[in-house]
C-alpha cells in the first residue's frame, strides 16, 4: 500500500468507521456534555482537534527520541497523561485570555479533555500501529475531526429531540441516549468501505 493510500485509509477510518466516539464509544463526557449548543459544540471541536493533533506529534517524538532510548516503553501511558495534560492548559489559558467567551461556555468540560480517553487512545493506537510521525499527526488530526462531525451531528438530533415530546419515562438522559445510540449506528454502514476504497 503507498503511503499516500495509507493516510487516506487512517482518514477515512479515524472520521467514519473507527470513530472515537460513535464507533468506539470514547470520550463520552464531553460528547453529551457539550452537544446542546452548536457554539460550545464548534469550541469544544477545535479545541479537541488541536489537543489531539499537538498531542499526537508530541507523544510520537517523546516516545521515538526519549523513551525508547531509555527503555522507558512501559512508562508510554502516565508520560503521555502528562503531555496530554500540559496541551490542555495551554489551550485553557489561551482560551481564557483571548476567547473568554468561549472558555466561560465550555466550563468544566474543558479540562475533561485531559481525562478524555478519546485523546489518550489516539496516542497509544500511533505507537501500537507502528505509524511514522506523518501518520501519527493525520490520524491524531482526522481522529479529532472525527469527534468534532460526531459531536456536531448529535447536536443537530438534540435541538430536534428539544420539540420532540417522548414519553414521560424518557425524558432527559433516556432520549438522549437513546438518540446517541441511534446516531452511533448511521456509521455502521461506513464499514467495509474504507478496505474497498483504499485498500
Amino acid at each position: 500500500m503507498s503511503e499516500v493510500s495509507k493516510l487516506l485509509l487512517i482518514t477515512f477510518s479515524m472520521i467514519f468507521t473507527e470513530n472515537y466516539v460513535l464507533v468506539q464509544f470514547l470520550g463520552i463526557c464531553p460528547f453529551l456534555g457539550v452537544s446542546k449548543e452548536f457554539d460550545s459544540c464548534l469550541g469544544m471541536s477545535g479545541a479537541v482537534i488541536f489537543v489531539m493533533t499537538l498531542a499526537s506529534a508530541v507523544t510520537w517524538l517523546v516516545y521515538t527520541f526519549l523513551m525508547v532510548p531509555l527503555g522507558l516503553e512501559y512508562m508510554s501511558t502516565i508520560i503521555f497523561i502528562l503531555v496530554i495534560a500540559a496541551l490542555v492548559q495551554f489551550v485553557e489559558i489561551v482560551l481564557k485570555k483571548f476567547i473568554r467567551p468561549l472558555y466561560e461556555s465550555l466550563g468544566v468540560y474543558l479540562p475533561l479533555i485531559t481525562t478524555n480517553c478519546a485523546v489518550l487512545a489516539v496516542t497509544l493506537l500511533n505507537i501500537e500501529e507502528h505509524y511514522n510521525f506523518i501518520e501519527s499527526v493525520v490520524d491524531g488530526l482526522t481522529a479529532g475531526i472525527g469527534f468534532g462531525l460526531a459531536l456536531i451531528l448529535f447536536c443537530g438530533v438534540r435541538k430536534a429531540l428539544e420539540r420532540a415530546k417522548p414519553p414521560k419515562p424518557f425524558e432527559g438522559l433516556p432520549i438522549t441516549l437513546v438518540a446517541a445510540a441511534l446516531t452511533s449506528m448511521t456509521f455502521m454502514g461506513f464499514v467495509g468501505i474504507a478496505d474497498r476504497l483504499f485498500g
